[in-house]
Order: C-alpha cells, then structure tokens, then sequence
C-alpha cells in the first residue's frame, strides 16, 4: 500500500480557492481578497481567463499587493466608484466563529477588504480547518483595528481598556525592520490580544468604532454568506 498523502496547510487553502473559484460565472464584477489563501484564488481566476473559460470579468482588489498580483495575470481592474455593486468576493480569513462572523486583517488590508466585501451580493470566505475557533479571539492571535498615526499610544491605550475584562493586550503592529506597520491607506494597526471571550460582538464592535483615531477593526460580522473549509478528510461548505 502507498503512504497516506499529508496535505500541508498551503495544500488545503489551495483546496479551498480552487472550490470557491468554481462560484464565478463570466462577466462577473469581483472582489478579490488578500492574503495567502486569497493568492491562490487569483492565481486561478488569471489561469482560467488566459485558458477562456472565464471572460469578461471585472475585479477590485483589497489590497496594493492583490492589484500587482492581479496586473500581472492579466485581470482587468477596476474600483468601487465605478462599480459599486460587486456580484462575489472571494477571500481568506484568520478565525472563523461557529455563527460565521470572521476576524481578518492579519495581513493588513481590513480596511479595503471590508469596503468591498461589504459592497458585494455573495461573499464566499475560503480557509483551512485550522481557522476555526469557539469564539472570535479564541486563536489567541491578533484582533486588528486599523488606526489614524496621531497619538496611536493614546488610541492604543483606550482600545486596551475597552475590554479589560476580556485580559486584552494592545500592541502596535510592527514591520520586518520594527518600525509601525503601514497600511495602504498610511494608518496603523494596533492588534488586540483577548484570554476571554469578547461577549456581544455587535456591542463590542460599536464601541471600538465609537473611539476617535479608530477607522475601522478586523471583525467581519454578518458579512460571509458561504464558508469553504478544506481539511484533511475533505471539503465543508457552510452556508448562512
């Protein structure tokens, strides 16, 4: 007998991008996400155009990466002014909740990810079976909020308080050289790390976004209608 075949993560995300990609029908307007699991959904979108099986599809990044990726397949762009209703988005996620809210932002690109996934009539979320939580937060990794540079020790030290209860930790986002991370938009991220549940995610997200110097945070509420999860027996489709 041949050995079992061990799907590394990148493997499954690949899985899953290929599945959602199967959601778009030619001249289609997309959003398209960013991140690793989001790459390979671009990657396949520019495969299936160069072969023809897919024409006259209009897409709308979420990041500068994903436009420069986007260009170099050769999918035609274009931005929400100019088309405001957007049919699919397609992208990854860094937890997703029983109830299919989702945390992203990991990568950056919370701000432009929400306004196009937002925009969009079908939102498919595409992950592996490791981003599953109990609850957002529940990973231990980073919450986002993405905030104005002005005074981000202040804006920082308000979103820590928030949620005291919850043992969050606010720390600002660095680069690779440790200086602020910069998002394409010129603002910060300050990632919140929570031992506890957050309690009503509706509550926390107004309160977070009622603060000053705050533009926007990484809970994507309400907003995934399809959750593709690739494990190693196979794939799941969750739908709303």
């Amino acid at each position: 007998m041949s050995p079992p075949v061990v799907l590394s993560q990148d493997d499954l995300k690949k899985i899953a991008a290929y599945k959602a990609v199967e959601f778009i029908e030619s001249g289609m307007v997309l959003g398209l996400g960013t991140g690793s699991t989001a790459k390979h959904t671009v990657d396949r979108i520019g495969e299936l155009l160069r072969q023809g099986k897919l024409t006259n599809i209009v897409g709308i990044p979420t990041s500068k990466m994903t436009q420069e990726q986007a260009l170099s397949l050769g999918i035609p762009l274009s931005d929400l002014d100019s088309h405001p209703i957007v049919d699919l988005a397609i992208d990854g996620a860094d937890e997703v909740d029983p109830h299919l809210n989702l945390v992203k932002g990991r990568c950056g690109s919370l701000l432009r990810e929400k306004m196009v996934e937002g925009a969009c009539k079908k939102f498919v979320c595409i992950v592996d079976e490791s981003k599953l939580v109990k609850h957002l937060g529940g990973s231990g990794l980073a919450l986002p909020v993405e905030i104005v540079p002005f005074c981000w020790k202040f804006t920082a030290n308000k979103l820590q308080n928030l949620f005291q209860r919850s043992g969050c930790v606010a720390k600002l986002r660095n680069d690779c050289e440790w200086k602020p991370f910069v998002t394409d938009n010129g603002n910060y991220i300050v990632d919140l790390y929570l031992k506890k549940e957050l309690g009503d995610l509706q509550i926390a997200s107004d309160v977070i976004l009622r603060l000053a110097g705050v533009i926007e945070h990484g809970m994507f509420l309400d907003m995934a209608t399809t959750v593709i999860v690739a494990g190693e027996l196979g794939i799941t489709i969750k739908n709303k």
